[in-house]
């Protein structure tokens, strides 16, 4: 090859990296808008330079029931909100024995004599201790004839709050 020959098969590969480059600057900044395509629509519709917050689920139980379910709030909602008035809400989650009663709840068990065959939900004064605490809190609607039923809409909001602790990245 030729000195000559050589030099233009550098040019030609320099210019190969410069259209790279450049075309990486083209590019929008962030992440892909394919991936965030819940994200996109959001904004559109919020129209809000502070931005706000959606979350959404469309769930078939084991039960067979069926939710579709959205709620959308602008941040600055959130932000300025009074979050003492939530934490009877979170706390009722914070027991281990609670998340397993909505967990069986969800999957079909729904009256007491149903429940008591879990034997790790304790005791029955310790389960009925633990339903007081989920309908207080709205975590359980209690029906006629002692059965128990997450509200439709509290299984949504519960499967996103469950996704966060899963996998909080």
């Amino acid at each position: 090859m030729s000195e000559h020959e050589e030099l233009a098969e550098r040019v030609t590969a320099l210019e190969e990296r410069m259209a790279l480059l450049e075309g990486a600057r083209e590019r929008p900044a962030g992440p892909d808008p394919e991936a965030f395509w819940a994200l996109r629509g959001f904004q559109e519709r919020l129209r809000d330079p502070d931005g706000g917050v959606l979350f959404t689920g469309s769930v078939r139980l084991p039960t067979g029931e069926f939710y579709e379910w959205q709620r959308g709030a602008p941040a600055a909602d959130l932000l300025t909100r009074d979050w003492s008035e939530l934490s009877g809400a979170f706390a009722a989650l914070g027991h281990p024995v609670r998340l397993l009663l909505l967990r069986q709840v969800l999957g079909g068990a729904r009256t007491v004599a149903e429940l008591r065959e879990h034997e790790s939900l304790g005791t029955t004064g310790q389960l009925y201790h633990h339903l007081r605490q989920l309908v207080a809190a709205g975590w359980l609607h209690a029906g006629g004839r002692g059965q128990y039923t997450v509200p439709g809409t509290r299984v949504v909001p519960l499967l996103v709050l469950l996704a966060i602790g899963a996998d909080p990245g």
